[in-house]
């Protein structure tokens, strides 16, 4: 187990500015999310404390020690991919041994490392079979025991349940999440997907066109996002962004006002609307409905509060506790 610090890391490809500086302590044991949209920079920031990219400029740090000029194998981490990356012509078992055995570990180490991985993931039963045998889930389990049995400082998950169903994303989550509290190992986790960012990160760094817009606890990052970036992104369904100019007390400067639709309520007076369609999702109802200002928004209601009809005529009101307003640039509150 170790901590890994990440100062000014920047990195450019030719003259293109991937990665704009980015700034994190991360503890001993802690799970930490990076998380964002296709192409923001959150796998070349991960691949750089893997040592698979090069640091263009500022400094990584694994257990105190700088390791920008280590290579992968010297860095004590160890990395599951998106595509499992089995050899489909070893057994589960030669599959999880394979890094051992090229690091000349003992043969009754590697069996005992091996079996107590196995048992951990629920694959003893299976440590004989070929990849091309097993679920999508028990490959990415082997992957995961094949990282387990090296017992790095460091684990570093490239989106490693996208290959998987819905369903079968649910269930891997959790389990995830209960292998590294249960081992205590610090990990860095890369997703496209909000919704695993919020239920497995201790912290999540928000990326946003190489940048980190926002470092923190999940609830935190969406109970105060700092930019209307991460308020978009981070949320299902997203906050509603509604012209500023609706608030008669809208600060100077403010360009949007932000809702989310949890806090919108279907009223008898306040902003009118017009309903779109609803959703009834079962617990919940998603009523959509556009502004004469301009823009769409959201409203999450309880499924007990009647459907209004399509192109019912509306009005939607709000707590100011649970507004946000944000700059003409959108990179404030």
């Amino acid at each position: 187990m170790a901590t890994v610090s990440l100062n000014g890391i920047k990195k450019t490809f030719g003259k293109i500015d991937v990665i704009h500086g980015i700034d994190v302590e991360i503890e001993d044991g802690e799970f930490i999310v990076i998380v964002g949209p296709s192409g923001c920079g959150k796998s070349t920031l991960l691949r750089m404390v893997a040592g698979l990219e090069t640091v263009t400029e500022g400094e990584i740090k694994i257990g105190g020690a700088r390791v920008n000029d280590r290579e992968p194998m010297d860095r004590d981490i160890a990395m599951v991919f998106q595509n499992y990356a089995l050899y489909p012509h070893m057994s589960v078992f030669d599959n999880m041994a394979y890094g051992l055995k090229i690091a000349g570990t003992p043969k009754a180490e590697i069996a005992e490392r091996v079996n107590e991985a196995a048992t951990l993931l629920q694959l003893s039963d299976y440590l004989q079979r070929r990849p091309r045998e097993l679920s999508g889930g028990q490959r990415q389990r082997v992957a995961m025991g094949r990282a387990i049995v090296r017992k790095p400082s460091v684990f570093l998950f490239d989106e490693p349940l996208s290959n998987l169903d819905a369903k079968l994303r649910v269930q891997m989550r959790l389990e995830i999440k209960q292998l590294q509290r249960r081992l205590g190992v610090t990990s860095l986790y890369v997703t496209h997907d909000q919704v695993e960012a919020m239920t497995l990160a201790d912290r999540m760094i928000v990326m946003n066109g190489g940048r980190a817009d926002q470092i923190g606890a999940p609830l935190e990052v969406y109970a105060n996002p700092q930019t209307e970036f991460v308020a978009g992104f981070i949320g299902s369904p997203p906050m509603n962004f509604l012209p500023s100019e609706i608030e008669p007390d809208a600060p100077e400067g403010a360009r949007t006002l932000g809702v989310r639709p949890e806090h919108l309520r279907i009223a008898s007076s306040g902003t009118p609307a017009t309903v779109v369609y609803s959703e009834a999702l079962g617990a919940e109802t998603l009523v959509h409905v556009t502004l004469p200002q301009g823009g769409q928004a959201t409203v999450r209601q309880d499924a007990v509060i009647p459907l209004p009809a399509e192109g019912a005529a509306v009005h939607l009101e709000w707590n100011a506790t649970d507004r946000f307003f944000f700059d003409a640039e959108g990179r404030r509150r």
